[in-house]
């Protein structure tokens, strides 16, 4: 009955009244935390939906946090800007993980991000990093995730096609390149610009 009552509500009128009155009222003694006092977690959402769950949660009283960045694209007479999501297939919420119901069952939301059914927040410096810097306008683009013992591929260069693992996470990446089979390795240093995740390289080769 409640996921009824809460579906057969169109998304783009959603109220926190409304809302209220679908998940009824509020268990005794249970204090219900201010805004400010809520962690930020992760959405995992359809692709190139992120924008239209934004405005659907935003519609339903929710604080939300979609970064973009600027793209340019060059066509054969002008050139166009895209405004993009850094992180793609992610949103930003800030709600409380006992009462998420609102939260999963948006339109265009897949899952919350955590271990099993648990959410996990998201570090607050972190969140505020990112904050800062699209509030400061700083130029900022999508970057790979590396780690050390991260696996990668040279895309480009004399060395092309060779990999390795990444045993430092500086601008020149130090590299393990290693023959298993003699038990035995070699270290090289490389800009990180030609430097590309492993298993990515790996499956665009078959397509």
């Amino acid at each position: 009955m409640l996921n009824r009552a809460i579906m057969n509500i169109p998304d783009s009128v959603v109220s926190p009244a409304l809302l209220g009155e679908a998940l009824g009222p509020p268990i005794a003694g249970k204090k219900v935390p201010a805004l400010a006092d809520l962690n930020w977690f992760a959405l995992s959402v359809k692709n190139r939906h992120e924008k239209v769950v934004r405005q659907l949660l935003t519609n339903k009283g929710f604080e939300t946090f979609l970064p973009l960045y600027t793209r340019r694209h060059q066509y054969a007479r002008r050139a166009r800007e895209f405004d993009l999501p850094l992180f793609p297939g992610y949103l930003f919420c800030k709600f409380d993980p006992t009462a998420c119901l609102p939260i999963v069952t948006t339109p265009g939301v897949l899952r919350l991000v955590g271990f099993g059914r648990t959410p996990v927040p998201l570090d607050r410096v972190e969140i505020a990093s990112i904050q800062k810097a699209i509030e400061a306008r700083i130029p900022v683009v999508p970057y790979p995730y590396w780690h050390s013992g991260q696996k990668v591929r040279i895309r480009s260069g004399a060395l092309a096609g060779v990999e390795g693992v990444v045993v430092g996470d500086r601008p020149t990446f130090r590299l393990v390149l290693s023959v298993t089979l003699l038990q035995r390795s070699v270290l090289l240093e490389i800009d990180a610009s030609r430097v590309e995740m492993a298993e990515e390289a790996h499956a665009g080769s078959y397509l």
